[in-house]
C-alpha cells in the first residue's frame, strides 16, 4: 500500500529504536582494533577448526598476521568483555598466531590491482606504517616505490623488537608479499642524505613519511655522559643486528617501564650480563608494560625497582660504575601535570652499563621545511595526516602513533587521504574519522545467561633458565586443542537478543535498525511485517533497552487499516472479517436457535 499516512508517534517511535538499537554494533575487541579486524568472526572459525576461513577474515584487513600474533599490543584483548568483567581477556593474538602459522600461504594471496593510473608514490620507512600505505595505494593501481634507510624490510619493528618474540623469517615471509604486489623498495636509502627531501617530493605525486622514531632518548641525568650509558634505539639496534653489544658491562640497569625496557633488560641477559635490573617512575602495579612482558621477565629474573626514579649516576675514570635511585612519592602534580616527587629514601645499585628506556624521538628528513612537535612528531591534520605541505604526508610514529596495529591504521589513513587528493575531492568527503580508527563499542549487553569465568590459556613457553641465554623463540605458540578450547571463552558478542526469540522478523532484516531505518527514510512499510507480529512482547522483554517492537507493529496495522476503509491490507483477512459479521448476526447465534 502507498497511501498510508504513517502517524508522527509511529514515525518518532521508529526513530528513537533507528537511533539506539545496537543490533549493528561491532563488538568491543573490534571497534578497539584501529584496523577492526573482526575478531569474533576468525576466533569463532578457529575453534570450529576452519583455520584456513579464520585466516582468510584475518588477511582481509591484517598482512601480518603471524607478525601481529606475536608481538601486538592487542587492544582487542584490553577491550575483550572476559577482561572487562573477569581479567581473563580472550588469547586473540595466540589464536591469530596459530592459524597464521597453521594456513598462511602466499599461493592463497590477494594480488588483486586495479588498472594503472600512472601516478607515483613515494614513502619514506619500511615499518608497518609506510608498508600498509604502500598496499592500499598499489592495490589501486599506483606506483609505489618505499624508501628506506635500513637494509631489511620491518623499519623498529626489525631493529627494535627482539628476535626471540619476532623470528626474522616471520617478518621475510610477510614482508614478501610486497614485492608480489610489485611495490619497489629501496634499501640503504637515507632522505636528506642519498636523495633531498625536495628531489623526492618533485619526481613524486604524493610522498607520505613514515620513518619512524629511530633517534634515542636520554635523560641529562648527572653522569649521563659517561662511558657505558646507552639510549634503547642504539642498544635494540646493535642487538638485533649482531646479538652482541660489546660496550656493555656486565651489570646492567634499564631505566624504564614500558615494553622496550622489557625488552632491553631480557636481551641482556641473552649478550651475556650477570646481572640486570630494572627501575622506573610508576609502581609495579602501574607499569605501562603488558602483563605478558612484566611475567616473562620475572621469570627470567630481571630485578626490578619499580616505583624508583634516578636521581644521578656514577661515575669513575670517565666510566658508570653506579645508579642512585630515590623512592617515588607521586608522578604528576595535583593538575595532572607530570612533575615527579620523591622520599629522601635512596638505594645505590652498582651497576656498569645504563640504558634509557624512556621514549624516541622522530628525526626531521625535511630540513626543516615541516613543522615538529614534541618528540619529533611531524604536525599534521590529525583526521587526514596531511601536513602544511600539498601532496606531503604522515604515518605511524611520526604522526604520533605507539604501536604496530596503530601504525597500519594511520598508514591505511594516509592512503584514503591521498585518494581523495588524486580524484580531486575535499580529504575530508566521505568519511567518518571515528571510524577509521580505534573507538569505543556500542555494545552494551549483559552476559548470556550462564557465563562463567574460564581461565585464559597460555601457550607453551620455554625453561626460562634456558631461554634468558640465546635468542630462539621463548614463546612456541598454542596447541590444536587449546585452540578449540580458548576459543570456545569467547562470548561471540552481539546484541540481537530480539532476533534470536522473534523468527518473524528475520524474514525481514537483520535487526530492528535495519526494518525500521528503511521505515523511517521511506515512510513506508510492508503490511506483512505489521501483520507477522503476534504481540507475545518477548522481542521488547529481552532487548537491553525495551525496546517497544510490538507497539510500533500494531501501530502500523491501525494506520493500515485507517488507510484501506477500516480494513485490513491482507488478502487473507477477508475471511476473517465475514466470520465476524457471521457472529454477531441473529441467524448465527443460540437465541436464534430456540
Amino acid at each position: 500500500m502507498n497511501n498510508v499516512i504513517f502517524s508522527q508517534k509511529l514515525v518518532d517511535m521508529a526513530q528513537n529504536v533507528v537511533d539506539g538499537c545496537m543490533g549493528d554494533a561491532d563488538p568491543a575487541c573490534q571497534t578497539a582494533c584501529p584496523m577492526h579486524t573482526d575478531v569474533k568472526q576468525y576466533v569463532r572459525l578457529a575453534g570450529e577448526g576452519k583455520y584456513q576461513e579464520a585466516l582468510d577474515v584475518i588477511r582481509g584487513k591484517l598482512f601480518l598476521p603471524q607478525t601481529l600474533g606475536r608481538i601486538c599490543a592487542h587492544p582487542c584483548e584490553a577491550a575483550c568483555r572476559r577482561q572487562t568483567e573477569y581479567g581473563q581477556a580472550i588469547s586473540v593474538a595466540g589464536i591469530k598466531r596459530f592459524v597464521a602459522e597453521k594456513m598462511d600461504n602466499q599461493e592463497n594471496w590477494d594480488l588483486a590491482i586495479l588498472n594503472p593510473t600512472g601516478k607515483k608514490i613515494a614513502i619514506v620507512g619500511a615499518g608497518p606504517a609506510g608498508a600498509q600505505a604502500a598496499i592500499e595505494l598499489r592495490r589501486k593501481g599506483h606506483e609505489v616505490t618505499i624508501f628506506e634507510k635500513l637494509d631489511v624490510y620491518g623499519g623498529m619493528m626489525r631493529v627494535g623488537i627482539p628476535e626471540y618474540r619476532l623470528p626474522r623469517n616471520v617478518i621475510d615471509f610477510e614482508y614478501s608479499y610486497l614485492n608480489l604486489l610489485g611495490i619497489e623498495t629501496k634499501f640503504g636509502v637515507e632522505i636528506g642524505k642519498d636523495i633531498s627531501f625536495e628531489e623526492l617530493r618533485n619526481t613524486h605525486d604524493a610522498v607520505v613519511l613514515a620513518h619512524g622514531a629511530h633517534v634515542g632518548s636520554i635523560i641529562p641525568l648527572p653522569g649521563h655522559k659517561a662511558d657505558g650509558v646507552f639510549s634503547a634505539v642504539e642498544y635494540l639496534k646493535e642487538i638485533s643486528e649482531t646479538r652482541a653489544f660489546p660496550r656493555a658491562g656486565k651489570r646492567v640497569m634499564v631505566i624504564g617501564g614500558g615494553d622496550v625496557a622489557m625488552d632491553c633488560a631480557r636481551s641482556s641477559w641473552r649478550i651475556g650480563c650477570d646481572e640486570v635490573y630494572q627501575c622506573s617512575l610508576e609502581s609495579m602495579e602501574n607499569l605501562p608494560a603488558s602483563h605478558v612482558e612484566i611475567e616473562e621477565s620475572l621469570e627470567e629474573e630481571v630485578v626490578f625497582n619499580a616505583g624508583w626514579g634516578p636521581v644521578s649516576i656514577e661515575e669513575k675514570d670517565g666510566k658508570v660504575v653506579s645508579i642512585t635511585l630515590k623512592r617515588v612519592l607521586s608522578i604528576f602534580d595535583e593538575n595532572g601535570n607530570f612533575s615527579p616527587s620523591y622520599s629522601d629514601e635512596t638505594r645505590t645499585i652498582e651497576v656498569d652499563t645504563v640504558v634509557f628506556a624512556t621514549g624516541q624521538i622522530v628525526a626531521d628528513i625535511t630540513g626543516g621545511a615541516l613543522e615538529q612537535t614534541r618528540g619529533g612528531r611531524y604536525v599534521v591534520d590529525k583526521n587526514t595526516l596531511a601536513t602544511s605541505m600539498e601532496g606531503v604526508y604522515v604515518a605511524g610514529d611520526a604522526a604520533g602513533g605507539n604501536i604496530v596495529i596503530e601504525a597500519m591504521a594511520l598508514g591505511r589513513k594516509a592512503a584514503m587521504s591521498i585518494e581523495r587528493q588524486f580524484a580531486g575531492r575535499p580529504l575530508d568527503e566521505g568519511r567518518d574519522f571515528v571510524e577509521e580508527y580505534s573507538y569505543k563499542s556500542r555494545l552494551d549487553i549483559p552476559l548470556p545467561k550462564g557465563t562463567t569465568d574460564v581461565p585464559r590459556l597460555h601457550g607453551e613457553l620455554r625453561d626460562a633458565e634456558v631461554r634468558k641465554r640465546d635468542f630462539a623463540q621463548v614463546d612456541l605458540g598454542f596447541t590444536q586443542e587449546q585452540i578449540k578450547q580458548e576459543s570456545a571463552r569467547c562470548l561471540q558478542c552481539t546484541c540481537k537478543l530480539c532476533m534470536k526469540e522473534c523468527i518473524m522478523m528475520n524474514d525481514f532484516g537483520d535487526c530492528p535498525k535495519t526494518l525500521f531505518g528503511d521505515f523511517v527514510n521511506n515512510k513506508e512499510m510492508d503490511p506483512l511485517l505489521a501483520y507477522s507480529c503476534n504481540a507475545c512482547d518477548q522481542c521488547t522483554i529481552v532487548c537491553p533497552k525495551d525496546y517497544p517492537m510490538k507497539d510500533i507493529f500494531l501501530g502500523a496495522r491501525i494506520d493500515f487499516v485507517n488507510a484501506n476503509n477500516g480494513e485490513s491490507p491482507m488478502k487473507g483477512h477477508k475471511a476473517i472479517n465475514m466470520h465476524q459479521k457471521l457472529g454477531f448476526s441473529k441467524f448465527f447465534t443460540m437465541l436464534n436457535a430456540r
